[in-house]
């Protein structure tokens, strides 16, 4: 659990809360299951945090994101991760290894997420002259894709009361 709590630290010091990926969270699944709270929503978000891969890809992803914010990085490394280069596109590849961990349902629900970036997606891209940001927004995508997708399962096995 030492490790949840760090991942969670890490986060919230790059401005992502745990209610914040909950929320994205809610508004993927609200059409699909019946009576969706936001209680079950951080649940499985918070799931979702205690697999050792998930935890790993984002302690790799802040961290890069850290180090070319503070210009640590070698070139051309350096420019594509501050420019969030379209075509760069290592960051989507780490946050696909959380996608599936509760199923390919995580796919849809990542692509709808990393195309539309709402709520706290959107916030996050959006700091692109204030921090450094690209790896973070695919992370946090993946892992509210990933509780939706674990909540999805949950729904069809009859195990949301």
């Amino acid at each position: 659990m030492l490790l949840k709590q760090l991942v969670i630290a890490w986060l919230e010091r790059r401005g992502v809360t745990l209610e914040d990926i909950a929320r994205l969270v809610y508004e993927v699944q609200q059409k699909y299951i019946h009576d969706l709270t936001m209680a079950a929503c951080r649940e499985s978000v918070e799931r979702v945090l205690e697999k050792r891969e998930v935890q790993n890809a984002i302690f790799t992803g802040i961290a890069i994101d850290e180090l070319a914010e503070k210009g640590q990085l070698a070139e051309p490394l350096a420019t594509m991760l501050r420019n969030d280069d379209g075509l760069y596109g290592i960051d989507e590849v780490m946050a696909l290894s959380i996608v599936n961990i509760y199923g390919s349902i995580g796919f849809t629900n990542f692509g709808y997420l990393d195309k539309v970036k709402p709520g706290i997606i959107g916030v996050v891209n959006s700091k692109k002259n204030e921090k450094v940001n690209t790896f973070l927004d695919d992370l946090v995508a993946a892992i509210a894709a990933a509780a939706s997708s674990r909540l999805a399962h949950r729904d069809r096995d009859g195990l949301l009361k």
